[in-house]
C-alpha cells in the first residue's frame, strides 16, 4: 500500500526521515524546557519522561495491534473522488487510535497518581475516541465512506461535552469563566456565556482535528507538536495536565512510527476525534483557550477551507443543481495535493507551520 511520490517534487526527505526529525526536535525541546523549568527529565513530573515512555510504548503496541487489525480486515475505504494516489492506500488498516490513545491515557494516569483532572480529561478523550470507533466500525461494516450520521455524531459529541462541562461546574470555582489574555494583565469575564463556549470548543476542536487527518503522518505530527506546546505552556500551573499532554504527544510520535509515509495504519476517527477532545479539554481546565486558538491554527484553516468550499458551492449553484468549487478539493491539504504537491511536501510545510505556532505559544510561558 505504498503511496509513492513523484521524484521531481524537490523534497529530499523520506517519511521516516521526517518523523525522525520531528522526534529529535521534540525530545531536545522537552529536555531544554525541563531544564528551564527546574525539572529532572527522568522524573515522572517532567515533559521528557512521559513523552519518551509513551513514544516507545505506542510504537511497540503498534507492532502487536496492526497485524491484528489486518487480520480483522479493517482496511480503509478510499474515496474515489479524492486524489488518485490515495487509491493505492485502499486496504491499509484504520482504527489506529485504539492502541496509541490508551497508551497515553494509562501512562498519564499512572504518572500523575490518578490526578482528578487527568482522569477527567482521559475520560473525555476516551469518550470522543469511542464516538470515532463507532463511526469507523460502521464505515467498515457498510464498506462505504458513510459511518454514523452527522447528526448522531454531533449529538454524541454534544452529550459528552455537556457531561464534561457539568463536571467542571462541580469541580471548579467561578473564576474559570474568566478567560486569561496573554501578553497583557487582563481577563475577559464571560460569566454564564463560558459554558456554551466550552461546549462549542470541545465539539469544534475534535471535528477540526478530524478534518486534518487525511495524509500519512499529518494529523499525528501536527497534534504531537500542538499538544506538546500546550503541555509546556501549562507546566508552571498545572503539572499533572502537563504530564497528560507530554504523554499524548509521545503517543502521537509512537503512532507516527507506523503512520509516517508510507503508512502501515491510519488513526481513523477513533484517534482524531479523541485527540481534538484532549486538546480542548486540557485548554478549558487550564484557562488556556487563547493558547489553544494559536496552536490550532492549522486545524482552524483546514475547517475554514471545508466551510468555504461548501458555502461557495451552494452560493453558485445553477439551475442544473451544480455549483462551482472554490478549491479543487477540501480540506486544504487535498487541494494542495491536487495542485501538484506531494504528500511529504504538504506534511513538511504543515509541521513547520505547527512548529512556528508552538514557538509563538511558548513565548507566553512564565518560568
Amino acid at each position: 500500500m505504498d503511496a509513492k511520490l513523484s521524484p521531481n517534487q524537490g523534497l529530499n526527505i523520506s517519511g521516516i526521515g521526517l518523523a525522525s526529525l520531528l522526534a529529535l526536535s521534540l525530545t531536545v525541546t522537552a529536555l531544554i524546557l525541563d531544564w528551564l523549568g527546574h525539572r529532572l527529565p527522568w522524573y515522572p513530573s517532567s515533559l521528557t519522561m512521559p513523552f519518551l515512555l509513551c513514544a516507545v510504548g505506542a510504537a511497540a503496541a503498534g507492532n502487536f495491534v496492526i497485524p491484528l487489525l489486518q487480520a480483522l480486515k479493517t482496511g480503509q475505504i478510499i474515496r474515489e473522488d479524492g486524489p488518485q494516489a490515495h487509491l493505492k492506500k485502499a486496504g491499509t488498516p484504520t482504527m489506529g487510535g485504539i492502541f496509541f490513545i490508551p497508551v497515553a491515557v494509562v501512562v498519564a494516569c499512572v504518572l500523575s497518581n490518578f490526578s482528578q483532572d487527568v482522569v477527567a480529561v482521559s475520560v473525555l478523550t476516551l469518550s470522543y475516541g469511542l464516538i470515532g470507533w463507532i463511526d469507523d466500525w460502521q464505515i467498515l461494516r457498510r464498506k462505504s465512506n458513510k459511518g454514523i450520521s452527522p447528526k448522531m455524531k454531533l449529538a454524541l459529541q454534544i452529550l459528552f461535552a455537556t457531561g464534561f462541562c457539568l463536571w467542571m461546574m462541580l469541580n471548579r470555582d467561578f473564576s474559570i469563566t474568566n478567560i486569561a489574555l496573554p501578553w497583557v494583565s487582563f481577563t475577559l469575564p464571560l460569566g454564564l456565556l463560558f459554558w456554551p463556549l466550552a461546549g462549542f470548543v470541545l465539539v469544534a476542536e475534535s471535528n477540526a482535528t478530524n478534518l486534518t487527518d487525511g495524509i500519512d503522518g499529518l494529523a499525528g505530527g501536527t497534534v504531537a507538536i500542538a499538544i506538546f506546546a500546550l503541555g509546556a505552556f501549562i507546566a508552571p500551573t498545572s503539572p499533572d495536565l502537563m504530564i497528560f499532554c507530554a504523554a499524548m504527544s509521545g503517543s502521537c510520535l509512537g503512532f507516527l512510527a507506523h503512520n509516517r509515509n508510507p503508512a502501515r495504519v491510519f488513526m481513523g476517527d477513533t484517534g482524531s476525534l479523541a485527540l481534538g477532545g484532549a486538546l480542548a479539554a486540557v485548554a478549558l481546565l487550564t484557562n488556556s483557550l487563547v493558547a489553544l486558538f494559536i496552536l490550532s491554527g492549522i486545524f482552524f484553516v483546514e475547517t475554514l477551507s471545508v466551510m468555504a468550499q461548501v458555502s461557495y458551492y451552494k452560493a453558485t449553484k445553477g439551475p442544473d443543481g451544480k455549483g462551482k468549487r472554490l478549491f479543487k478539493m477540501a480540506p486544504l491539504h487535498h487541494h494542495l495535493e491536487l495542485t501538484g504537491w506531494s504528500e511529504l511536501q504538504v506534511v513538511s510545510v504543515f509541521y513547520i507551520i505547527a512548529a512556528i505556532l508552538a514557538t509563538i505559544c511558548l513565548t507566553m510561558i512564565k518560568f
